[in-house]
């Protein structure tokens, strides 16, 4: 396993122009696909996740009609949830894996969405998880179907996304529905893309039968979590940083990142296509509901390492069920660098003490884990990362961004 030394850094400041918007991509990538018509897609993110999403598009063929095909999804949920309803509802025989955490992360809501819908779904090992059989089933249009919308979001969206080809129908979401602002990320692409569905408060989705239209041409913002580290350094370690590709026009809720760091005491400045953040450690101790930005949250965890107090991040159950147990290894690796940790079913409290140096943090193939963990090192401390590749899935050049703007 490599390893990558950071620090010790204490001044953050410069431009950083963001990489497109995974959420975004793949979405538009799949909607390009399914629609009639040729699409102009600028500005997609080139890492794992949109990787594995194109493979599985270029495998299926145009209009994704291949009708028989094995694929191999990664890790990515982005790529993996929506394929499974896609597929199952398109008709045809197909085997869909991935990563072994994939094959952790469940999809039961999913496929007995499906199922009621009359697709025909098998579990090829453990039930209720990927991998999976899609075979030809019987889908009428117009029918009513529940999904839960308090264990992932995407559940939501790969229902949203597959009903137009069905003919449309109704989606009720029982129970909270999680992380809404992906959801709003889905109806808008898929508004652009001719189909306009009407939703009765979070609970009722009218999907409206298809086809998609392909809008001719289209451009994928920078990505609004990836931002979220680059503007916490800003506020940590004086500024300004400011991120380009993402502001006040965005569509992604990660901009609401920006809450959080002014709750902190930072100043934030948004103009159309840009967001800059400046402030300087101690930032002010929060206590807040973070359900609507996931992702963002685990950069707010890094950040209270810096508060003045204790922080606590709410509602953020979702984490259980990412790329690992993201509640279980962010308590492990924020105790590692010395804060004292408290850590429940849907929460994490975080009390900022003096941080040790030298600590060597392990990323579990996660991402998020690696990105928001660099931040310590503006404490004046070394850190070590382990598995830094692993910021491929989203950010291939993270690290040289973030060199680009600490010292």
């Amino acid at each position: 396993m490599t390893t990558l030394e950071l620090g010790p850094l204490g001044r953050a400041a410069g431009t950083v122009r963001l990489p497109g918007s995974k959420s975004i991509s793949n979405r538009v990538l799949l909607l390009a696909a399914l629609a009639r018509g040729e699409t102009e897609v600028r500005g997609v993110l080139d890492a794992d996740d949109t990787r594995v999403m194109r493979a599985a598009l270029a495998r299926l063929g145009p209009g994704l009609r291949a009708g028989r095909a094995e694929l191999d999804l990664g890790n990515a949920g982005t790529a993996f949830r929506p394929l499974t309803a896609v597929l199952a509802l398109a008709g045809g025989e197909y085997r869909l894996a991935g990563a072994p955490r994939m094959h952790e992360r469940p999809i039961g809501d999913l496929v007995d969405a499906l199922r009621a819908l009359g697709a025909k779904i098998d579990y090829l090992g453990a039930e209720g998880y990927p991998p999976l059989a899609i075979h030809p089933g019987r889908v009428a249009a117009g029918q009513t179907v529940e999904v839960r919308g308090d264990v992932s979001s995407q559940y939501l969206s790969a229902l949203l996304l597959a009903l137009p080809l069905a003919g449309g129908g109704t989606i009720a979401v029982t129970g909270e529905l999680i992380s809404r602002p992906y959801v709003e990320i889905t109806l808008n692409l898929m508004r652009r893309f001719g189909v306009s569905v009407a939703r009765s408060g979070w609970s009722r989705f009218a999907v409206p039968g298809g086809p998609y239209v392909s809008p001719g041409a289209l451009a994928v913002e920078g990505d609004a979590s990836s931002a979220s580290y680059f503007l916490a350094a800003g506020a940590i370690a004086g500024g300004p940083v400011r991120v380009e590709g993402v502001g006040r026009a965005s569509i992604q809720g990660d901009v609401r990142f920006t809450e959080v760091l002014e709750a902190m005491g930072a100043r934030v400045t948004l103009g159309e296509d840009w967001i800059e953040a400046e402030g300087r450690a101690p930032l002010r101790a929060f206590d807040l509901d973070l359900n609507h930005i996931p992702d963002a949250a685990m950069t707010a965890a890094a950040a209270a390492l810096f508060a003045d107090g204790r922080c606590v991040v709410r509602n953020i159950a979702s984490w259980r069920v990412k790329e690992t147990d993201r509640i279980a290894a962010m308590a492990r690796e924020l105790g590692k660098l010395g804060a004292g940790i408290e850590a429940g079913a849907d929460f994490l409290a975080v009390t900022p003490r003096p941080l040790n140096a030298g600590v060597t943090v392990d990323t579990y193939d996660d991402h998020r884990m690696a990105m928001s963990l660099s931040l310590a090192a503006l404490g004046g401390v070394r850190v070590r990362i382990n598995d830094p590749q692993c910021v491929a899935k989203t950010f291939p050049g993270f690290f040289e961004a973030f060199a680009a703007i600490a010292r």
